[in-house]
């Protein structure tokens, strides 16, 4: 097996079943529809007890970049599957090579000596689409032997079928019967002029070597594929079974883009938002794909289950996210409508951070129910490196009691920072004393309540059912409702009216911390 540039991770199983692959090439982040691949890829090997190979395409080697490696491979680790072989292509360009010349010695691939797509071609269609340079495919096999010895410079090209009606045919599990006439299709290169083999002889070259029985990819490659029939074809191998992707599309309807939409299509912007890696593949495989009883939220052991090629749809995937141009337009819209004018470049950057509005709608709602369904301990260990990679300092034990306070209240992992702020800090951020003074109530009232919960709370013990009789006492010989009595004290303690169950809060933070911001909010007022 081919080293790799970083560790990888791989799963221990038999190399019996179909055999798939995932094949990236490193230029650029790891986007969201290249996860949709891997991750189909390898639910069909698992339901089918089949090899997950993993094969980095680098033979680009103007464009690729080691950057890009380690970005594919960032993105492939947070997402926590697995794979059982990997391979670099650029170390196995002895194979390509030796392939490309087969096909040549076997009759079915020609030298051309003539710059690409120039010189006097052929032309068909109406579109007068390029297919090869006249001459160059009759050229006797001596001449061309004897221009390559004098090292002049040639493409090995295909000898695409042109006088027999011949059409190239294959199945596609997703969209069905493909032909195409052969007369149709260029003479297309298999070696460059420096000898470095095209994608195409590349890929396929790769994928009978490595036994690989089926090709899951997007439906961009869709037309590829003719030629790659030829190719298997040529080399004697078995032609591998197809399924091609439907698209993932922007709200508009263009295909996703690195270069156009931005980190919203990277699978890491996804994990820095605070997205479980169980959600986000649940959220990809429903962009295409769908189980026969339509259900929406499944766990990992549910989708392998259920994962069929049959399932997987034509039409293209809309991801239904904000781009941040539009987001931006939206929230300063809004801004001006509550009178607040934005002026400065800060605060124009300032407002498009609202990191949940970005992103497609269900994928936040299918994190926040995974979030949900996590047990409490599981979700407590998920939170704690957000908490400490945000500069707090609290332990795990402690994380564990904040827990079950604010798993209805988040949605991403990140939320932890804002739904648990009032816990992490020891001091509290400004707020306004108004929201200290309780419903059909006054600032007097306000105080009378936190000066009598400052007395009563320093002398029992901080445990729920206490704190629930000792301040519902306390509201009765005042003469108050409980409401009333509750709303200061949250205010006092948290920064703010909306916050986790107040008994359990007080339990969490504890007496000192308690009873000192009770009495800073007996100072505001």
């Amino acid at each position: 097996m081919a080293s790799s540039p970083i560790t990888l991770k791989k799963d221990d199983l038999s190399a019996s079943g179909p055999r798939v692959r995932f094949a990236p090439s490193p230029t650029g982040f790891l986007h969201v529809g290249s996860a949709r691949t891997f991750i189909f890829n390898w639910l069909y090997a698992r339901r089918n007890a089949g090899t997950m190979v993993l094969r980095l395409d680098d033979t680009d080697v103007e464009r690729n970049t080691e950057a890009s490696v380690h970005s594919i491979f960032e993105g492939l680790r947070w997402l926590n599957l697995g794979w059982d072989e990997d391979y670099k292509q650029s170390e196995r360009l002895a194979l390509h090579q030796k392939a490309g010349w087969a096909i040549f010695e076997r009759g079915l691939a020609y030298r051309d000596f003539t710059p690409a797509h120039t010189g006097d071609a052929e032309r068909s269609g109406t579109q007068g689409t390029w297919l090869f340079n006249t001459g160059m495919r009759e050229l006797p096999r001596e001449e061309s032997d004897r221009r390559a010895a004098a090292g002049e410079p040639f493409a090995l090209r295909f000898f695409v079928p042109r006088e027999t009606g011949e059409e190239v045919r294959f199945t596609d599990a997703v969209y069905g019967e493909q032909r195409k006439a052969a007369v149709d299709i260029e003479d297309f290169a298999l070696l460059r002029s420096d000898g470095m083999p095209t994608y195409h002889l590349a890929s396929c070259a790769d994928d009978a070597d490595l036994r690989i029985t089926h090709i899951i990819r997007g439906q961009d490659h869709l037309t590829n594929t003719f030629k790659h029939v030829l190719i298997f074809n040529a080399l004697g191998a078995a032609l591998p079974h197809f399924a091609h992707l439907p698209l993932l599309v922007a709200p508009d309807g263009t295909k996703l883009s690195k270069r156009r939409h931005g980190p919203v299509v990277s699978v890491t912007t996804y994990r820095d938002a605070g997205f479980l890696s169980e959600a986000f593949i649940n959220f990809l495989c429903l962009l295409g794909w769908s189980p026969k009883n339509d259900r929406e939220q499944m766990s990992l052991t549910e989708l392998k289950e259920l994962f069929s090629l049959e399932g997987i749809n034509r039409a293209n995937a809309v991801v239904n996210f904000k781009e941040p141009a539009t987001l931006l337009t939206e929230q300063l819209r809004e801004q001006r409508d509550d009178g607040i004018v934005v002026t400065t470049i800060e605060a124009k950057v300032e407002a498009t951070v609202k990191t949940e509005e970005m992103f497609d709608p269900k994928a936040v709602w299918l994190n926040a129910e995974h979030i949900r369904a996590l047990p409490v301990e599981e979700l407590s260990t998920r939170l704690l490196p957000v908490v400490h990679g945000a500069g707090f300092k609290i332990d795990a034990a402690q994380m564990l009691r904040i827990t079950p306070l604010i798993r209805e209240r988040i949605k991403l992992l990140r939320d932890v920072l804002t739904a648990a702020d009032f816990f992490l800090v020891d001091q509290l951020a400004p707020y306004d004393p108004v929201e200290l003074i309780p419903q059909k109530g006054d600032a007097a009232m306000a105080k009378k309540v936190l000066e009598k919960a400052q007395t009563v709370l320093a002398s029992i013990e901080f445990k729920h059912d206490p704190l629930d009789q000792a301040l519902r006492a306390a509201a009765q010989e005042l003469g108050i409702k409980a409401g009333q009595m509750f709303q200061p004290i949250r205010v006092a303690v948290c920064g703010r009216k909306n916050a986790p169950p107040l008994f359990e809060t007080l339990e969490v933070l504890g007496k000192e911390k308690t009873l000192a911001r009770i009495g800073d909010a007996i100072r505001k007022l």
